[in-house]
Formats: C-alpha cells, sequence, structure tokens
C-alpha cells in the first residue's frame, strides 16, 4: 500500500472514475470534508470554482499537499497561491490531451449518428483545424466511409492531412465548402464558422462544434437559418466518464512519479 493519499473532489463520473483508479493503485482516498489529512488533491475540471468555495477548501489542506486540476482559471490559480498550496494543471499534459481525444471523438460520431437520419458513410463531411481531434476523428470518419475533407491554416497540416487520404483546403476555402458539407465539424476554439456561412449552407446541413469556449461556430446564425448545430462541450466526461476519469489518474500518477514524489 502506498503511503500518500488523495482527497478527491467533486462527485462527477470522472472524478468518481479517478477516485476508484486511485484506490486501485493503493492510495488512500479521502472526500472533501478529510482534505487536511491528504497529501494530493484532485480538483474538477474546468478548475473556475467559485472563490470563497476554493479558498475554504485548499485553506484546509495540509501544508506541503500539492492539487491538481484541469483547465484551471486565472482566479483559482491565484487562490491557489494565496493558499500556498500548488497547482498543477493537468490538462497541459500532452499525453492526456491525445488521450482525452479518443472519447470525444466516439463521443462526436454518437451524436452524428443520433442527430442525423442518414449514413455517415458517402456523408460530406468538413472538419475544420487538424489538431488532435481533428486527425483522430477525420480517421475514423474515413473508415466509415465519409469523405472527409480538412480545412487547416498551416500548409504543413494540409499536407498531412492530404497523405492521410484526405481532401485539404485553406481556411480561407471554407465558405464555399460549407455550402458543399453534409456536416461541419470545428474544433478550433475561434469563430470560424460565420453567419455568413450558415446562411448559405443547406438546411438539411449539421454542424457540430467540438471547441471549447468560446467555440466556433455562430450558434444564434445557426438557430436564425434553420441549421441544426450542437455544441459539444466536456464530451469525455459525457460520453466515457470512466474513462476520462482513469485517464485523469493515470496522467497525475505519471506527475507524481516524474518528480519523484511517490
Amino acid at each position: 500500500m502506498q503511503e500518500k493519499s488523495f482527497a478527491v473532489i467533486g462527485g462527477d463520473g470522472r472524478q468518481q472514475a479517478a477516485a476508484a483508479a486511485l484506490r486501485t493503485k493503493g492510495y488512500q482516498v479521502y472526500d472533501a470534508e478529510k482534505i487536511s489529512l491528504a497529501d494530493y488533491i484532485l480538483l474538477p475540471m474546468p478548475l473556475s470554482a467559485e472563490r470563497a468555495e476554493l479558498t475554504r477548501l485548499l485553506k484546509a489542506a495540509k501544508k506541503g499537499a500539492i492539487a491538481f486540476a484541469g483547465r484551471v482559471s486565472e482566479e483559482a490559480a491565484g487562490v491557489a497561491k494565496e493558499a500556498n498550496v500548488e497547482l498543477i494543471d493537468y490538462l497541459k499534459r500532452e499525453e492526456l490531451a491525445v488521450s482525452n481525444a479518443i472519447p470525444t471523438c466516439e463521443g462526436a460520431i454518437e451524436i452524428l449518428l443520433r442527430e442525423r437520419s442518414v449514413t455517415l458513410w458517402h456523408s460530406k463531411i468538413l472538419i475544420t483545424g487538424f489538431g488532435r481531434i481533428a486527425k483522430l476523428l477525420a480517421h475514423k470518419l474515413l473508415a466509415l466511409g465519409a469523405y472527409v475533407t480538412v480545412a487547416a491554416r498551416k500548409p504543413g497540416d494540409r499536407a498531412l492531412a492530404e497523405a492521410m487520404g484526405y481532401r485539404a483546403v485553406d481556411v480561407t476555402e471554407l465558405a464555399g465548402e460549407c455550402v458543399k458539407a453534409d456536416v461541419v465539424i470545428n474544433t478550433v476554439p475561434t469563430r470560424m464558422i460565420t453567419r455568413e456561412m450558415i446562411e448559405e449552407m443547406s438546411k438539411t446541413a449539421f454542424l457540430l462544434d467540438l471547441a471549447s469556449a468560446p467555440g466556433g461556430v455562430d450558434l444564434a446564425a445557426a438557430g436564425t437559418a434553420e441549421v441544426r448545430a450542437v455544441w459539444a462541450l466536456s464530451l469525455p466526461t459525457r460520453s466515457a466518464p470512466v474513462t476520462a476519469g482513469q485517464f485523469v489518474a493515470q496522467t497525475v500518477l505519471q506527475i507524481i512519479e516524474e518528480r519523484g514524489n511517490n
């Protein structure tokens, strides 16, 4: 058994699964009421909790405790600093970002199958961006028989997309590509799909925004134009909370091992 212990804060499926994974590794796991006993604190993601509550929690932590959270807001980081608790943003770890792309893509495919009445096979799908999620999703959609086009800013990304079997265009061509697409999937957290683009799209088209806030699709314009749109935030927790929690626990334990704090 490990001598170290965790306090896991938050009761959603991801946090519960992370707690279970930590227990299987031999760690004692406490709830918020016993935070003063814990060597490590696992906070929720995103960490933008109400200031007074977070301050209360962290001020109750034992001296030298290390806290972990995902997508830490500036305010939350400030609270941790004031409480003299080291706070590590585990979402900045590449392995977790890559792992989270798996349930994100599976969740995205589930939405497309649920919300549309036609197959992905032979659907014309346009994906904006070519980061971790876009790469994996394009791969899965192509395997399902979709016609995949990637819109990316960088010439290198477009070259890689073409080498992997997708059609690739510059983002400056988005307006013309949206008109032709059955599905547009945005992965870029900045406005990519504008009102003008949406107004020219087919009423049978479907928009799926996978980007974090502020998102990349003008949802108000989609509503006005009667083009169906979904902004799917936090898909790992929604589609596969147990797996998402296990990924978090694995990442946190890797950080601890690297620091020699085991």
